[in-house]
């Protein structure tokens, strides 16, 4: 059975927004990674707040043709892969936009297959 609690104490970050861009719900761990931005009072406000150009004009496109994004930063010598990608309700409409946010290790280890 589903339980939503996973996710709120996952350990890596999950940020949703609805699909114009306003925050609708953040993990622990996502609160925490944007503490320094306000954290959990990001809620209800937009994402395009929280992004200089030109990631404010790439999220626009994502949010509007349903694009999924994925790419690695490193700060502070963190690395992480961020993924975003549209969300869709039961009936297969496009209902919100998540972005994890996932800490990878320095030695992390890659399975060709």
């Amino acid at each position: 059975m589903f339980n939503k609690a996973w996710f709120d104490k996952i350990n890596f970050g999950i940020t949703v927004s609805d699909c114009q861009g306003k925050i609708i719900y953040m993990n622990e761990k996502s609160a925490e990674i944007w503490e320094k931005s306000g954290g959990r009072e990001l809620l209800g406000k937009s994402l395009f707040d929280c992004h200089p150009e030109p990631a404010k004009t790439m999220l626009e496109d994502l949010l509007a043709n349903q694009h999924t994004n994925c790419y690695t930063i490193e700060k502070n010598s963190q690395k992480k892969l961020i993924y975003q990608t549209p969300l869709y309700d039961e009936s297969g409409n496009y209902s919100a936009y998540a972005e994890l946010s996932i800490e990878l290790p320095t030695d992390m280890k890659n399975f060709p297959r």
